[in-house]
């Protein structure tokens, strides 16, 4: 079982019982507007999704999704690894929206990033952003991505101004 700890936060597996909290955590104005194939209108469309998720963890064919926890077991959030291309992965985050502004975004990748990656034996993963969402490029930068573009090019299957950053493990 996936575990991972930091002083706030507990960042562990999906479990079913988790549903009702994904759904609430999705429906924040900033998922519909940067993600919005992550919102989940309904309990069941949340279930559903961490049914799926749960039989990714044996594998390191991904997405790889992990639940980021308060130490109260409250849900706030997720973070993530999804491959893009062969070899190359991306990483994702989301803190729901009363749960912003604290930092727990930042604390949750700084401790996976390099869990993660030494997982899936990989030196470097890609972080990318619509260019106008602040508080993604905001946490990127934190944890020490570099930007590598910023301009036009493709984000969850349309063209929109983005920025692509990179991570680098030492």
């Amino acid at each position: 079982m996936f575990l991972l700890e930091t002083d706030r936060l507990t960042i562990t597996e999906f479990t079913p019982d988790m549903a009702q909290a994904v759904h609430e955590n999705s429906l924040d104005d900033d998922t519909r507007r940067f993600v919005p194939d992550e919102v989940f209108e309904t309990v069941e469309d949340a279930a559903d999704t961490i049914e799926f998720l749960m039989t990714q963890y044996g594998s390191d064919e991904g997405p790889l999704v992990y639940p980021v926890l308060l130490k109260d077991n409250t849900n706030v959030g997720y973070v993530q690894a999804v491959p893009i291309d062969e070899g190359a992965w991306e990483i994702g985050y989301h803190i729901g929206g009363r749960f912003t502004n604290n930092g727990y975004a930042t604390e949750a990748v700084t401790a996976f990033l390099p869990v993660v990656m030494r997982r899936l034996a990989i030196g470097r993963i890609s972080g990318i952003c619509v260019a106008e969402n602040a508080a993604s490029r905001r946490v990127m930068e934190k944890c020490g991505f570099a930007l590598e573009y910023e301009g036009s090019g493709k984000y969850r299957g349309e063209s929109k101004e983005i920025c692509r950053y990179a991570f680098t493990l030492d």
